[in-house]
Formats: structure tokens, C-alpha cells, sequence
């Protein structure tokens, strides 16, 4: 049996705290690209009742009334934090796959016949001491049941950072306490699915009927329950698949009505995109733009997306930036834009 240990590793807020130690105790938010959307928040700033993606805006009176202390996302500082913390765990865990810049699974196999609570204290102190950053450790024999783990690591005081779902009876209490939009690969729509047949909570998942499960949701769906129950079927990935995409995006400050505002933009992120292609070692061959108005005012809303068929893959950022025509016959609106997307897709 794997014993998956899923470490969450960087908390955006944290990394502004470590640098500016006087946002302790302050309720502070992080915002998406461009200062969009909340995209992380302190637990101070959680009590005041503000949600994940929230668009900053409908925060104004809230962040003033409550002196709540807002940050722009600093993606540099959080890939090179993360970088850090990574290094770390090599040092200290058998083999650890990088999930994402801020969580990492860490196969705990070889040591289930050590005291691994202990080990993830162990692992959650010395990764604060080397780098200053607070992380929360979840212990299951599943990377879905790790993950679980991981939550209530964050969620409960009493945890200090580490849950172990590793004992039975204390697995079964907390898939019972975990709403099954909490599960980890469970969307929005297979949640609707799932409570409008009983299923509320990631223990009646488990106890699904699984012909019912993959009827409903496929082998996706049935992997999920098979991991509820304790089997694993999502083995740790020490060398990660390359990547079948790339996107940059960005939120518009106010409304764009000009093409030529819009295709300089457009040039920007297919430059940047193309940088990511580079430092990842991969070619595009597609390149795609989207564009939206802002669906949070009550207007008109429009959507569009255009593509463009590279003659051959590449990296290169002039031949991406000749064929960002796309952008004009996607544009073309009375509605002002909010939203652009450059996506850069690598595989079939």
C-alpha cells in the first residue's frame, strides 16, 4: 500500500508575511492578475466572510471598514519561495512529486512502520526553519484521501499543521465532516449530480455504488471512490507529464473598446507565453485567443475565441506574434472587453 503525504506548501499570504513581518494577525487577501480577484486570504480575512475569487471590487467597503491590507499577486517571489520549500523536501522525503507551485505529494512507503504524524511534524518544522514558510501536511494512503488530509490540517486547530488519515475510524469521521464538493477531482456539476442522489459528504461517496458511479461518471468518477476507499490508483509521478498547454491571461483594469489597445495587449501575452514554452522546453503549434466582457456587471455579456494554425511548432516569439491575428475576428463588439486569453496548446 502507498502512504501518500500531500504537502500544501505555500499560502500566497504567507510569503508577503515573511517579508513583512507586520501583516501577522492582519486580515490580508492576495489578488489574481491585474488585481481581478481574490486568490488567497488570511485566516483573519476568512472570519470576515470573504470567498475565494471574489472579485475585488465588491470588496471595496469591506477592505475599508475592516483595514483588510491587499496585495498583487508576485508570482516571481511565490515560484522562487516555492523553489526553496521543494528543495527542502527533497532533502527530507524518500520522493516527491510537484504537483503544482504551491502543493507536492511525497510518497511515504517506505516508512509506514514509523510514527508518521511524527514525521510530518518533523517535515513541517524543518521546512518553517529553512525557509520561513508555514506549510500544512495531510497523511493518507491516497493521494485523494492526503488531500483531504491536507484540509483539515488547515481547517483544524487542534491538528498544528499535520493530519494522519491513515487510522480507520478516524478516516471515516472526517470524509463524513468533508462536503463532496470538497473532494478533490468533484466539480461543480458532478456535485449536483451527486447530492440530488444522496450524497452530501465524501463518506457517501465512498459507500457509492460504483456500476452507478462509472455509468454517471466514468472512470474518473470511479477512480475517486476507489481512492475514498483506500486504494490507490494515482501512484506519485516523480517525472511530470510535459504539458498539453499553455495560457496567459489577464483582467483588464477598465473596459478596452479599442482593437488597437486590445492586439497590443494580445502581443504582450503570446511574448510571454512564448517564454513559458521556452523555459519548459516545448513547442506550440496552435495559438488561440479568448475574449470576454466583465460577467460580474449587469450589461450585455459577449464571449468570443478565434484560432490560429502555426505552419510549424514553435517557441518563437515572432512567429507567435505574427499570427495573433486571431484577436481581431474574435473582438469585434459594441460590448467593452475585460477578460483576454492567449492560450498556446503543445500537444495533439
Amino acid at each position: 500500500m502507498s502512504i501518500g503525504n500531500n504537502a500544501r506548501l505555500l499560502d500566497y499570504v504567507s510569503c508577503e508575511r515573511l517579508f513583512n513581518p507586520k501583516l501577522e494577525e492582519q486580515p490580508v487577501i492576495v489578488l489574481s492578475n491585474n488585481d481581478g480577484c481574490t486568490i488567497a486570504r488570511s485566516n483573519e480575512a476568512k472570519k470576515l466572510g470573504i470567498q475565494m475569487g471574489v472579485p475585488a471590487f465588491k470588496l471595496r467597503q469591506l477592505i475599508q471598514d475592516h483595514n483588510i491590507q491587499v496585495y498583487s499577486s508576485n508570482y516571481t517571489l511565490y515560484g522562487d519561495l516555492s523553489s526553496r520549500v521543494m528543495a527542502t523536501l527533497d532533502q527530507l522525503a524518500p520522493a516527491v512529486e510537484v504537483y503544482s507551485i504551491d502543493e507536492a505529494f511525497l510518497d511515504l512507503s517506505t516508512l509506514k512502520n514509523h510514527d508518521l504524524s511524527a514525521y510530518g511534524q518533523h517535515l513541517r518544522s524543518t521546512v518553517h526553519q529553512w525557509t520561513g514558510i508555514p506549510v500544512s501536511i495531510g497523511i493518507g494512503p491516497t493521494k485523494t484521501l492526503a488531500k483531504i488530509a491536507n484540509r483539515l490540517a488547515k481547517k483544524l486547530s487542534e491538528a498544528e499543521g499535520v493530519w494522519n488519515l491513515t487510522n480507520c475510524t478516524e478516516s471515516l469521521q472526517a470524509l463524513a465532516s468533508i462536503d463532496v464538493e470538497d473532494v478533490w477531482g468533484i466539480g461543480r456539476q458532478y456535485a449536483k449530480l451527486l447530492r440530488a442522489n444522496g450524497m452530501s459528504n465524501a463518506l457517501q461517496l465512498r459507500d457509492a455504488d460504483q456500476r452507478w458511479i462509472k455509468q454517471k461518471m466514468g472512470v474518473v468518477g470511479l477512480r475517486i471512490v476507489l481512492e475514498l476507499g483506500g486504494m490507490s490508483c494515482m501512484p506519485i509521478e516523480l517525472c511530470p507529464q510535459p504539458k498539453k498547454m499553455t495560457c496567459v491571461s489577464r483582467s483588464f483594469g477598465r473596459p478596452v473598446e479599442s482593437l488597437a489597445e486590445l492586439q497590443e495587449a494580445v502581443a504582450t501575452y503570446a511574448s510571454r507565453a512564448a517564454e513559458k514554452l521556452r523555459r519548459d522546453g516545448l513547442a506550440a503549434w496552435v495559438l488561440t485567443v479568448f475574449v470576454n466582457t466583465n460577467r460580474f456587471q449587469d450589461e450585455p455579456q459577449y464571449y468570443n475565441c478565434s484560432t490560429t494554425y502555426l505552419p510549424v511548432a514553435t517557441s518563437d516569439t515572432a512567429m507567435n506574434m505574427g499570427a495573433k491575428r486571431p484577436e481581431s475576428h474574435c473582438a469585434i463588439s459594441k460590448n467593452p472587453v475585460h477578460n483576454h486569453w492567449v492560450q498556446l496548446r503543445t500537444g495533439p
